[in-house]
């Protein structure tokens, strides 16, 4: 079953497919998919890091009233991706049950499964792109004109060959490479990968130690992509996918950087913990046959202080923070007010 991003296992080592639906929505519509205000709807769970990222870019960008979200259940069943979270058990705008039912109003038959972030043509109720790496790049350049007042740079064109420097090696090693050694089964292609989620964060702590972001002095795109791998490292990845080496807890530069992004407007206020958690272990039956859902770790630490402010910055640029989540938005539990 394909769950978050493309991804695929079983009894073969893991990979990470190419999203099949590619088409992007422009300014000038190009791929026939043009940005307009209330056409389309946003698909995520919770519990997945590359849904996350597209809540994350929407919020901060303000884009809430441009395109609407949907939040799928975090535990799946043998269609994927499903609206049981929403009375009736259908989602209220798209009126379907499944998120396979926009793909195949789209494509039958197509390949690959049924992945999320994932943006549907409201009229038409046929899925427009689920290109993971791609959605939030073009909420930072492509919905311009939409954006909330004061909304940060996201992908400034000055720092983008930098950004893409950093997020490919974040990406390779760290987003996708904890999934490398989770879904590993063999003893060496497991260290292997194992090795470089550490390796790499090892460089991205040093880089980190003088500095508050990774690009720039503001939050952009690359923060985002490794935020959303961080703030599930020791709830899942460090136990469940055998990440073990250390605890983003016990790295005082990464753990005071994630917990910096997490008190920041637009970063903390999208994280359900509980579904997160709830996803992996209950849906990963190769990984977690009992489906037994740990009670840790401990999570008011997030909410402690970073003194990351000391290394100068600005959050949002020359921008301002996002303001109140929407009422039909908001996170129970550790989501900031």
């Amino acid at each position: 079953m394909s769950t978050d991003g493309n991804a695929a296992y079983g009894k073969k080592s893991f990979t990470r497919s190419k999203s099949h639906f590619a088409n992007r929505i422009t300014a000038d519509g190009k791929d026939g998919w043009p940005v307009e205000a209330g056409r389309y709807r946003l698909v995520v769970s919770r519990a997945c890091p590359w849904a996350s990222r597209a809540v994350i870019s929407r919020r901060l960008l303000g884009l809430e009233d441009a395109i609407s979200l949907a939040v799928a259940d975090p535990i799946q069943d043998d269609r994927s991706w499903r609206f049981t979270l929403d009375s009736g058990g259908r989602d209220p705008v798209l009126g379907i049950r499944y998120l396979s039912e926009a793909y195949d109003a789209r494509e039958t038959e197509y390949p690959g499964g049924v992945s999320v972030p994932a943006i549907v043509d409201v009229p038409s109720g046929k899925l427009v792109t689920n290109d993971y790496q791609r959605i939030t790049l073009d909420f930072a350049t492509e919905w311009k004109a939409l954006h909330r007042p004061g909304a940060p740079d996201l992908y400034p064109e000055p720092l983008r060959g930098e950004i893409d420097e950093v997020v490919e090696g974040v990406y390779r090693d760290v987003n996708n490479g904890v999934y490398r050694a989770g879904f590993a089964t063999k003893q060496e292609e497991y260290e292997d990968a194992c090795r470089d989620v550490f390796r790499r964060l090892e460089l991205v702590s040093r880089r980190l130690a003088d500095r508050r972001y990774l690009v720039g002095d503001s939050i952009t795109e690359a923060d985002i992509r490794l935020f959303t791998t961080l703030v599930r490292f020791d709830a899942v990845y460090h136990g469940h996918f055998k990440c073990n080496q250390w605890k983003l807890a016990e790295n005082p530069v990464l753990w005071a950087y994630a917990r910096d992004l997490y008190q920041t407007p637009g970063f903390g206020d999208t994280v359900d913990f509980d579904h997160i958690k709830q996803h992996y272990y209950r849906v990963h039956t190769g990984i977690n046959p009992t489906g037994i859902v740990p009670l840790g770790p401990e999570l008011s630490g997030w909410l402690s202080p970073h003194d990351r402010e000391a290394l100068g910055g600005r959050p949002f640029g020359d921008g301002t923070p996002p303001g109140p989540v929407p009422v039909a938005e908001r996170v129970p539990g550790m989501g900031l007010p």
